[in-house]
């Protein structure tokens, strides 16, 4: 492994997550020399941000990083949180990545014809980077939360880990996304009085006409969609995933059961006054809105069974169990007997130590399959960085291909160049 005395490295990559292990690989197959600079340990959110009972709501078999598929007894089961830690380690055995653990970077800037990263064992230099290190940086706690009486706990997702971390009494889960709604249900299943914020987030079937769904949108293509082709563009980028489970071999999560087992549903949180949570009147137009995707998807499944002429069994589209009532504008926190909140409001992304011009208005690195619009710098591990499947494990591995493409190429390039200037 090089050692960061080295100091200076053609390529230095940040991150030891599945997004830096799988540039590496291309590299170390390159014969390139890197280093790969992970501030925490390899598979660090997957190891600590994540609740006990958490697994992928992707089949397994979807699990491909490069020449190291998924190799258990379960293709088509959902692997657990240690299991996923294992599987990252595994692989990072397997390539040797050159991995120096406890390793942050503070600022990445150009200097001269070089990169200069400040690290946390000194400064190195490289020709080029690449940030792997996702989009989910800082978790998000809306400053609304502010104005909640100090008595009731709140934690963020990334901090939660079972039911019994809380103190006793009822349960708020604000946010439905996928994150949100499997807390809820790991509240619900514990016993545990739950109430949750319902957004926008919409929902997919497990199983339809015989088969996992993410088996037909991945025969359908979905997973292989580019951005540009899609319908919403760019603007996809800031699209909620789909809620669904691998909890118990995988299924459905269906918030309108839920309610009727006891879950109080609210619409979207609009403010918090005196004690009173206030809450938007649109609870039933977005579990309608999800179930129409839920639908979608699986009429878009018929239209492939029928235009392939596959035989399949009938499948039944999903029709509301519950509908819900006048529902309350307010809530009191003290007389519903909530005596902590979880919200799974998401991450928002920090790129403020990378002191380079590769940013749009909105702070997001401006790129196209991951090579950005500053030469020799390179983004991977990003949601919808070229399709549905970056920065998944089932598309992580065809970006970073094409990375080390480009990276080949911008070497190839560089060398002329030099050779030039030592000549003069």
């Amino acid at each position: 492994m090089p050692s960061l005395s080295d100091k200076h490295f053609p390529v230095v990559v940040i991150g030891g997550g599945q997004a830096g292990l799988s540039i590496s690989s291309y590299l170390s197959k390159q014969g390139i020399d890197h280093v790969v600079l992970e501030k925490n340990r390899i598979a660090h959110s997957w190891r600590t941000q994540r609740w006990d009972t958490f697994c992928l709501v992707t089949p397994n078999w979807q699990c491909q990083l490069p020449d190291f598929p998924y190799a258990g007894s379960e293709p088509n089961g959902f692997m657990g949180r240690d299991e996923i830690v294992a599987y990252i380690e595994a692989f990072a055995r397997k390539i040797d990545a050159p991995v120096h653990e406890g390793v942050a970077v503070k600022r990445v800037s150009r200097s001269g014809d070089l990169f200069a990263l400040e690290t946390s064992e000194g400064p190195i230099t490289a020709d080029a980077v690449v940030l792997a290190v996702s989009g989910y940086h800082v978790p998000n706690i809306p400053r609304v939360a502010e104005r909640i009486d100090d008595g009731v706990v709140q934690i963020h997702t990334s901090s939660y880990r079972n039911s019994a971390q809380l103190p006793e009494g009822a349960v708020l889960v604000v946010g439905s996304g996928q994150s949100g709604c499997q807390v809820a249900e790991d509240l619900h299943l514990s016993g545990r009085k739950t109430h949750l914020v319902v957004g926008s987030a919409p929902r997919c079937p497990r199983v339809y006409r015989g088969r996992d769904a993410v088996d037909w949108l991945a025969d359908l293509g979905q997973y292989d969609l580019p951005v540009e082709e899609h319908s919403l563009k760019e603007k996809v980028r800031r699209n909620a995933n789909h809620y669904l489970t691998g909890r118990d071999g995988g299924r459905d999560i269906d918030l309108r059961r839920f309610a009727l087992e006891g879950m109080q549903l609210h619409g979207r949180l609009l403010d918090v006054a005196d004690g009173q949570l206030v809450f938007k009147d649109d609870l039933t137009d977005n579990l309608d809105a999800a179930d129409r995707v839920y639908n979608g998807i699986c009429g878009l499944i018929d239209k492939h069974i029928t235009d392939k002429g596959i035989a399949a069994p009938e499948g039944e589209h999903y029709s509301p169990l519950w509908t819900p009532g006048e529902t309350a504008s307010q809530l009191d926190l003290q007389a519903a007997g909530i005596t902590s909140i979880v919200w799974a409001t998401g991450f928002r992304s920090d790129w403020s130590w990378v002191d380079l011009p590769i940013f749009d208005g909105s702070g997001y690195p401006t790129h196209k399959r991951g090579v950005t619009t500053m030469d020799d710098v390179y983004v991977l591990g990003l949601p919808w960085l070229y399709t549905w499947g970056s920065g998944r494990f089932v598309g992580v591995a065809r970006d970073a291909a094409y990375l080390i493409d480009r990276i080949v190429e911008r070497m190839a390039a560089r060398q002329p160049e030099r050779i030039s200037e030592e000549a003069h």
